[in-house]
């Protein structure tokens, strides 16, 4: 199913951007495990618009509902169903996408793909809106890994070409990256940061928008979890980041960094700790080697394009009329989707990881220790 992913954990998201909700209904969580829903609704309040001046004018509070699947505080087993309701829809803003198809959109696409029939306000079941319930999937897994000692971090990498300050991948600081979540704006260098924001501002009254590049970063996740060929750990993430609007490009370690190298620059020497644990001296590869990984932290890059909703003319096809035309797109829309979906990718990474826990350990072992 085109909405539905996973192997032991598998997430179905529903909705449409100007519909009365979105959500997600997640099938395969644990039994017996408490969610603590204020540190869920904060998850999702990091990635709500209208929340900053770099963000769509569109004001959603993205207050999670649970439907199904929790009883007397803790997950059931059963499927776990979290809604979305939209309080800030604005349908009629979007009148002129049935004829006049928005570039760099779906609305074309999706036209000829479901003949006319899909909704098209916003972008629809298309749209960004439904990174919400993705997120809401993301915030219960973060909760369930972090049991486990694992740990998720993103960060504004680059935007529109200012770069957040270098991180050594094999040595990376715990406390800086758990300040990320803690701020409006995920930099660990907070002037880079002020940069980026002022060349948004900036772009914004130009009618333009922005992309760039989010970073992740997973630790604490056990030695030998993922598969060779289709189920290794890149394949299982791409995956689902590819399923983030936005999204052009994923790439795991130095990514294409380590293309221009020679293979004693690039490859990863082993080593032992101090406690005769077996690490690697650099982290080029980014914790995995033939889909698995080998202890080190995980580490990924995900392209994010400029959002295509602009405020400047641009041409277009009417489609009643087959006649090229000029379309001004109205609405309220990000500058840069960059920040945003830094929260978003970090809740399919989650997902996706939880879901490499349940294929390597199952549900009936998961209330146990995993070993690693």
């Amino acid at each position: 199913m085109a909405s539905s992913w996973g192997e032991q954990l598998q997430i179905t998201l529903f909705g449409e951007s100007h519909g009365p909700a979105v959500g997600v209904v997640i099938d395969g969580v644990p039994p017996g495990e408490r969610l603590d829903l204020e540190e869920m609704q904060t998850f999702m309040e990091r990635r709500a618009p209208g929340r900053t001046p770099w963000s769509t004018r569109r004001k959603e509070g993205d207050t999670l509902k649970i439907l199904s699947g929790f009883y007397r505080g803790q997950t059931t087993g059963t499927p776990l169903c979290l809604m979305i309701e939209n309080t800030d829809a604005r349908p009629q803003d979007y009148g002129e996408a049935v004829r006049l198809p928005r570039p760099s959109h779906a609305d074309y696409t999706g036209m000829i793909r479901y003949r006319g029939a899909a909704d098209p306000r916003g972008g629809g079941h298309f749209s960004g809106r439904l990174t919400a319930p993705l997120c809401a999937a993301g915030a219960v897994c973060k909760q369930l890994l972090e049991r486990k000692g694992i740990e998720i971090f993103t960060r504004i990498a680059e935007l529109g070409g200012i770069s957040d300050l270098p991180v050594d991948t094999a040595k990376l600081d715990l406390d800086k990256l758990r300040s990320l979540a803690g701020k409006d704006f995920a930099v660990l260098d907070d002037q880079k940061g002020q940069e980026m924001m002022e060349l948004v501002e900036k772009v914004r009254s130009q009618g333009d928008s922005l992309g760039g590049v989010v970073q992740g970063f997973v630790l604490g996740l056990p030695k030998g979890l993922g598969d060779p060929i289709f189920g290794g750990v890149e394949s299982r993430l791409a995956s689902l980041f590819f399923a983030i609007p936005a999204v052009k490009g994923v790439s795991f370690g130095d990514g294409f960094a380590a293309c221009g190298r020679r293979g004693s620059e690039n490859n990863d020497q082993f080593c032992l700790t101090a406690e005769k644990e077996i690490c690697t001296l650099t982290n080029h590869e980014g914790g995995i080697n033939g889909g698995i990984t080998n202890g080190m932290p995980l580490v990924f890059q995900v392209g994010i394009k400029p959002t295509p909703s602009i405020a400047l003319p641009q041409r277009s096809v009417n489609l009643e009329k087959l006649r090229e035309e000029t379309l001004v797109i109205e609405g309220r829309h990000d500058p840069s989707i960059v920040p945003r979906a830094a929260v978003a990718v970090e809740a399919a990474a989650a997902a996706a990881i939880m879901d490499l826990m349940l294929v390597a350990f199952g549900v009936q072992g998961w209330g146990g220790k995993l070993n690693g």
